[in-house]
Formats: C-alpha cells, sequence, structure tokens
C-alpha cells in the first residue's frame, strides 16, 4: 500500500514542476534549439515522472542520470537536438531504438506521431509497460526486442530516432526509412558522432554530421 502511494506521489506535477519546465525550455532555446513543437513538447512533459523519486528535484537540470539496467535518461537538450533533427509532423510514423526511461517516448507522442518504440532491457520494457499504461501513453506497438533489427513488418517510417550509441549504422533501418524519412543516429564508440541519414532515393541516402555526443552503447543481440 505504502509503495503504491509513493508511486502516486511521484505521479504528482505541481505548479513548481511546471514553471522549472519552463525555465529549462528557455535555457533550451539559448542552447540553439528552435523548434516551437519540439520546445512545447518538453514543457509539456514531467521529466520526473520518469526518473527515481529520489532524483526529483534534479530532474530539470539539463544533464543526463542513471535509470535501471545500467541506461540513463539523455539530458533534455539532447532530447530536444534529436527530435528537432527528425524533422517529424503530427502524423508521422516513427521508430524509436531504445525506449529506456520512456521520456524520449512521451515527448514524441506529445507531438502526436505514431510511435513504434523498441526496448532490449527487460527490466526497462517492464517498468516503462507499466508506467505507460498508469499515464495514458499510447504507443502504436511497444516491442521488448533487438533494435539493430528495426520492425520491417511495421516499416517504411517517416522517422527513425536511436537513443543510444551505434558502433555503426544497422542497415536494417536504412532500410526500412520511407522516401524523405530521417534517420537520427550517434555513430560512434566511446564518444559518438550525431548523423542524420535522409532517404532520397530506393538505394541513395543524404548524410549530415552534427557533432559530438556521449551515449550508452546500442547492444545487438547475436543470436
Amino acid at each position: 500500500m505504502r509503495e503504491t502511494q509513493l508511486f502516486l506521489f511521484s505521479m504528482i506535477d505541481n505548479t513548481k514542476h511546471q514553471g522549472l519546465r519552463r525555465q529549462l525550455v528557455a535555457q533550451l532555446k539559448q542552447k540553439g534549439i528552435q523548434s516551437a513543437p519540439v520546445l512545447q513538447a518538453l514543457e509539456k512533459v514531467p521529466r520526473h515522472w520518469f526518473m527515481d523519486q529520489g532524483l526529483e528535484n534534479l530532474a530539470y537540470e539539463d544533464r543526463a542520470f542513471p535509470i535501471a539496467a545500467e541506461q540513463t535518461i539523455s539530458q533534455p537538450y539532447t532530447v530536444a537536438f534529436q527530435t528537432e533533427l527528425l524533422g517529424i509532423h503530427k502524423g508521422a510514423k516513427v521508430l524509436e531504438i531504445g525506449t529506456g526511461s520512456g521520456y524520449q517516448s512521451a515527448v514524441l507522442l506529445a507531438l502526436e506521431v505514431q510511435l513504434f518504440t523498441i526496448e532490449r532491457q527487460q527490466t526497462l520494457f517492464k517498468k516503462t509497460e507499466r508506467l505507460f499504461k498508469t499515464l495514458g501513453l499510447r504507443p502504436k506497438k511497444q516491442i521488448f526486442g533487438d533494435g539493430y533489427k528495426g520492425l520491417p513488418e511495421s516499416a517504411p517510417f517517416d522517422g527513425i530516432i536511436v537513443t543510444a550509441g551505434a558502433p555503426e549504422v544497422p542497415k536494417a533501418l536504412l532500410e526500412q526509412l520511407a522516401l524523405g524519412g530521417r534517420l537520427v543516429i550517434p555513430v560512434g564508440d566511446k564518444t559518438q558522432i550525431m548523423m542524420r541519414y535522409t532517404r532520397t532515393s530506393s538505394r541513395q541516402f543524404d548524410k549530415e554530421s552534427f557533432g559530438a555526443f556521449r551515449f550508452v552503447p546500442l547492444l545487438e543481440n547475436k543470436n
């Protein structure tokens, strides 16, 4: 009973939280995030709902924090930056590789996309599955599986976002882009370069780079 009460308490979003989010969004604008829909989505989504209760007072600092399974919740700037690079519109079909805490998922859902999200860590998958139900968040599909393979049965996608560092770009993800679709993915080992691939034809992609970031590694199931 006490555990349930603590969980419900952590779902509160009061005027203090909302004010901190407005301050955070102002910081993100100063750092160069320009998309009004993206900024509005980050202002709308309570980040503290996706973090341990003990970290609630730090939830609106622009930095990453640890979550379960030795993973992290990305800093808000990174979430905003990747989402802005996707350049998606309402109703777009988006594949997220790495559900993680669920925070990036919630931001995408606030943009009213059709979201398909994959998580390979069972602990995180089960936790976010419960959390999404509690919050009334409804991805089109939430899958426990290997993000390297994407989701070919639901392709093509207008956007694919990868929330972990990949040593190389999985070919399966490029193949699952719609014409004009964009893949946003951090590529590299210890430090990653944020890359965006835009499909221009059945066999061709525009390739752009956007500076260095640090992510937890994208792991591939070898089975």
